[in-house]
C-alpha cells in the first residue's frame, strides 16, 4: 500500500513537472516575433555627390543590437520578443543614393526577411530623407516591398528624425510611427525606444493597429537651422506634442518639419497622430497643424547669422574662445559633398591667417586623398604640397593647393580613414582622405588640437549639436555656398508642391484638416 502510495505521490509530481515544462514552452511561444530593419540617410538632391553603398555601414544580424542601449541583453526589452535583426544601414548624410546602392541592400533586407518570416511586428529604423536615383520616395517604395513581403496584417512601427519626410504611402504602411522632439536631436534613443516600446503594448494587449491614423501635410518648408527646439517657436511648438499624444484613446503624436534640400513632391512639414479614439486622434492632429501654421513667420536662425567676411571679422574682434563658426553650405550632416573649398580658400587667402604667429584657427575639415597619401609618404613634421577638395563640388570653387607642415596623422577612423592635420599658416587644416563630420571634443583632441584654447573654429555644420554649443566661446553661422544652401530661394526648386511657404511667402491659408489614412490591410 506505501509502495503504491509513493508511486501515485512521483507520478503526481511528475505530471506536475510536464505540465509546467508545457506551460513555460507555450509562454516562450507565445513571445511576440519581431523583425528589425531600416535604412538611413539624409539626401541632398542640390548636391552633385552621390552616396555609394559602403558608406552605410550596413550591420547584418545580432550585430544589430549594439547600435541601441535598450537592446542590451538583459533589459526587458530584449526579453519581451523574439527579435529578428535582419540588415540596418546608417550613412552620415550626403547627396543621392545610387540606384545600384538602394536596391542592392533592399534585396539583402527582403531576402532576409523571407527567410525568417512570419513576424507579429518590424520596427522600421529610418532617418526618412533618403532620394535615391530614379525614385521620388524612397521610404515609400521601401516599406511598400516590404509589406509585400511580410504581408498588410504585421503590426510596423516607424522611427524618424523629425527632419525626414512623411508620404501618404509611408503613412499607409506604417502602423504606428513617431519622430525625435528635440532638434538638436538629443532624444534620438529615447525616440526610438518610445517606438518599440509601444509596438510591443499593441502586440502584448492584442489590440494591434490603431484604428485612426491622421496625416496633415503642411506647407512649410524650412531648414532645421531655422527650427530648431531650444529656441522658439520651435520650442513652444514641440512642447504641444505631449500635450495631445499622452490622452487616453492616442497612441502618440509627431511633427515632421521634413527635409529642405531634396527637391521632391513629398518634401515638406507633416503632423500626424495615431489612436483608437478618433476625435482625439483627428482633433489632436489640427491642433498641432494649425500651431504650426501660426507660428511659420516666427521661425529665425537659431544663431547670429552674416556672410564668410563678416563671421570672419566678428571673430577677429572676439576675445571668447573659441569663436565657432558654422561653415553651413557645404555641412555634410544636412546632405553637403564636404568637399567644396571656398570657404577653406576664402581663409588662406586673408593676410591676418599667413603669419605662423597670427591668429589661431582650426579648419574642419576637407577631403584630400592626394595629400593624405602624400603625407603619409614624408610622414610627420616635414612640408607637404597637394591638392584638396571639390572633387565632387566644384561648382563654387576648384581644388585647392595647398603647402603645410605635416603636426599629426591618424589612421583607422570609421569614417575619415585617414586623418591628417596640415599647419598653414596659422591656420590648422584638417585633411581626410574620405569626408567626416566633426561633432565631439575629442574629434579634435585626439588629433593633438585644443580646440578651447583656438581663437577661431571653422566647422562645416550648421546648428551646434551639444558638445560643441557648450564648446563654444561665440557663434555664428556664416551663409556660404553647397549643396545645403541656407537661402532656400537660390536653390531652384523645380519638383516640390507649390504653393509652399516661405518660397511663396503671401499664399492663402491651406486646408489643415486630417486626413484619415487607411490601415494596411485595408
Amino acid at each position: 500500500m506505501k509502495k503504491i502510495f509513493l508511486l501515485f505521490v512521483l507520478s503526481f509530481f511528475v505530471f506536475q513537472g510536464c505540465k509546467n515544462l508545457s506551460k513555460n514552452k507555450e509562454e516562450e511561444q507565445e513571445l511576440p516575433k519581431i523583425a528589425i530593419t531600416g535604412i538611413g540617410i539624409e539626401s541632398s538632391t542640390f548636391s552633385p555627390a552621390q552616396t555609394e553603398e559602403a558608406a552605410f555601414h550596413a550591420r547584418i544580424g545580432d550585430s544589430i543590437f549594439g547600435r541601441y542601449s535598450f537592446f542590451d541583453a538583459q533589459s526587458d526589452i530584449r526579453q519581451r520578443a523574439d527579435w529578428v535583426p535582419t540588415l540596418l544601414g546608417k550613412s552620415i548624410p550626403g547627396g543621392i543614393v545610387t540606384r545600384e546602392a538602394y536596391e542592392s541592400m533592399v534585396e539583402k533586407t527582403l531576402k532576409m526577411l523571407k527567410e525568417n518570416g512570419p513576424y507579429d511586428g518590424i520596427w522600421f529604423d529610418i532617418h526618412g530623407a533618403m532620394s535615391v536615383v530614379g525614385l521620388e520616395d524612397a521610404e515609400g517604395d521601401l516599406i511598400t516591398r516590404i509589406r509585400e513581403v511580410v504581408g498588410p496584417d504585421v503590426l510596423i512601427s516607424t522611427s524618424m528624425d523629425l527632419h525626414g519626410n512623411v508620404s501618404e504611402t509611408l503613412a499607409k504602411h506604417s502602423d504606428l510611427i513617431t519622430c525625435y522632439r528635440m532638434a538638436p536631436h538629443e532624444d534620438a534613443l529615447e525616440s526610438k525606444e518610445r517606438s518599440i516600446r509601444l509596438l510591443l503594448e499593441r502586440l502584448e494587449n492584442g489590440k494591434g493597429k490603431p484604428a485612426y491614423k491622421a496625416w496633415i501635410p503642411v506647407p512649410i518648408l524650412l531648414p532645421g537651422e531655422k527650427t530648431s527646439t531650444r529656441i522658439e517657436p520651435g520650442k513652444s511648438l514641440y512642447a504641444k506634442v505631449p500635450e495631445v499624444a499622452d490622452q487616453e484613446g492616442v497612441i502618440d503624436a509627431a511633427i515632421w518639419i521634413g527635409y529642405a534640400w531634396a527637391d521632391e513632391p513629398r518634401n515638406h512639414a507633416v503632423v500626424m497622430v495615431t489612436g483608437d479614439d478618433k476625435e482625439k486622434v483627428t482633433q489632436g492632429a489640427e491642433k498641432l497643424a494649425n500651431a504650426f501654421w501660426e507660428v511659420r513667420n516666427e521661425f529665425e536662425f537659431v544663431a547670429p547669422v552674416g556672410t564668410l567676411e563678416e563671421s570672419l571679422a566678428l571673430a577677429l574682434k572676439s576675445g571668447k574662445k573659441p569663436f565657432i563658426i558654422s561653415d553651413m553650405g557645404d555641412n555634410p550632416t544636412a546632405g553637403g559633398a564636404g568637399d567644396v573649398t571656398w570657404t577653406l580658400q576664402q581663409i588662406l587667402n586673408r593676410p591676418e591667417f599667413k603669419s605662423e604667429n597670427g591668429p589661431s584657427l582650426i579648419y574642419a575639415s576637407i577631403p584630400g586623398p592626394e595629400l593624405v597619401e602624400k603625407a603619409l609618404d614624408v610622414g610627420v613634421g616635414n612640408k607637404v604640397t597637394a591638392k584638396v577638395g571639390a572633387a565632387v563640388d566644384d561648382r563654387f570653387a576648384p581644388p585647392l593647393e595647398i603647402t603645410g607642415t605635416i603636426e599629426v596623422i591618424k589612421e583607422g577612423d570609421r569614417d575619415a580613414e585617414v586623418e591628417v592635420v596640415v599647419k598653414v599658416g596659422s591656420v590648422h587644416v584638417i585633411v581626410t582622405k574620405k569626408r567626416k563630420p566633426y561633432h565631439l571634443k575629442n574629434d579634435f583632441t585626439d588629433l593633438g588640437l585644443k580646440p578651447t584654447e583656438s581663437d577661431i573654429v571653422v566647422v562645416k555644420i550648421g546648428y551646434l549639436v551639444p558638445e560643441l554649443y557648450d564648446m563654444r566661446g561665440d557663434w555664428i553661422m556664416a551663409l556660404t555656398p553647397g549643396g545645403v544652401d541656407q537661402d532656400l530661394e537660390r536653390l531652384g526648386y523645380k519638383n516640390i508642391k507649390r504653393p509652399m511657404f516661405p518660397l511663396d511667402a503671401d499664399m492663402e491659408t491651406p486646408d489643415l484638416s486630417a486626413r484619415l489614412i487607411p490601415a494596411s490591410s485595408e
